[in-house]
């Protein structure tokens, strides 16, 4: 679970390649697959979280703030190193995990938009072999976003960021904070005003921050009090609305489905198919048919 930089990636046969990896402004992502070995991990400015996603148990030897730990890590088990702390890890077997890294001023800023109590002093505590239900569903969905090598679009990823940072501060950190209690939903005027800014930038690449600016909240209180209204999540209102324009273009004419599918907001023929398939049931050619 470390940036073993002798070491390199391995492909599911056993040859070398470039590890998959994606960034955004919020979050870097990153498959490590390593044969045996030690590795060792500094971010000054970033928290990392590496998740196991070995088959089989692996063992571990790990050393962090001053303590070691080992360990057989089964999957979905994670180390979490704050920001500025020296990371060592030792592991035996080859090893297959999920690097996930957060920005200190990003989640320091979720921190102050988000959460009540005490976060002056607020810190991520350095922690070993942890199990997290929701934080390993948060990384089931990164990873399949890298796995997949097409992004569900910025205000996907962010909004799984926020997530996880909130998931973070709630259950690892120094200072007992608490997580506001939001309901009603956003009032009609504010509803209106981020159905029509989608609207009007559906083929640009919106993002979770861009939504919640307009009406002034923190990306997480906006995703809440969206969802209440809505009854689906930013995102998926987003994907719903672009797979409606790609129905009406779709029956308007003999166009290209890959040209439809960049009117719309998505990237390829493929990421149209696979959105449109989930909303409608079927793929564009036979709904164009029907």
């Amino acid at each position: 679970m470390a940036n073993a930089q002798s070491q390199p990636a391995l492909s599911p046969d056993g040859s070398p390649q470039s590890a998959p990896s994606l960034r955004t402004e919020t979050m870097q992502l990153e498959l490590l697959q390593f044969p045996p070995g030690e590795g060792q991990v500094h971010s000054q400015n970033a928290h990392t979280l590496f998740v196991n996603l070995t088959t089989r148990p692996i063992d571990y030897l790990q050393t962090q703030d001053g303590k070691t730990h080992t360990g057989l890590y089964r999957r979905g088990d994670f180390t979490l190193t704050p920001a500025d702390l020296r990371f060592f890890a030792r592991w035996q077997g080859t090893e297959n995990c999920l690097k996930i890294q957060l920005g200190d001023r990003f989640l320091r800023s979720v921190a102050q938009e988000t959460l009540t109590g005490n976060r002056d002093r607020l810190s991520l505590i350095p922690t070993f072999q942890s199990r997290n239900g929701q934080i390993e569903a948060i990384a089931t969905l990164l990873l399949a976003e890298l796995q997949q090598n097409q992004s569900g679009g910025a205000l996907y990823l962010d909004s799984l960021a926020n997530v996880l940072a909130v998931q973070l501060l709630r259950n690892y950190s120094s200072t007992l904070v608490q997580l506001p209690n939001y309901e009603g939903g956003l009032p009609p005027h504010h509803l209106r005003q981020v159905l029509e800014y989608v609207d009007a930038y559906l083929t640009e690449e919106i993002k979770l921050a861009d939504l919640a600016q307009l009406l002034s909240m923190s990306p997480f209180h906006f995703s809440r009090l969206f969802k209440q209204s809505m009854g689906l999540s930013p995102h998926q209102y987003l994907i719903q609305q672009r797979v409606e324009r790609a129905k009406r273009l779709l029956k308007q004419g003999d166009r290209a489905i890959v040209e439809i599918a960049l009117e719309c907001g998505f990237n390829s023929h493929s990421h149209l198919s696979k959105q449109f398939r989930q909303v409608t049931g079927m793929t564009p050619n036979a709904f164009r048919k029907s």
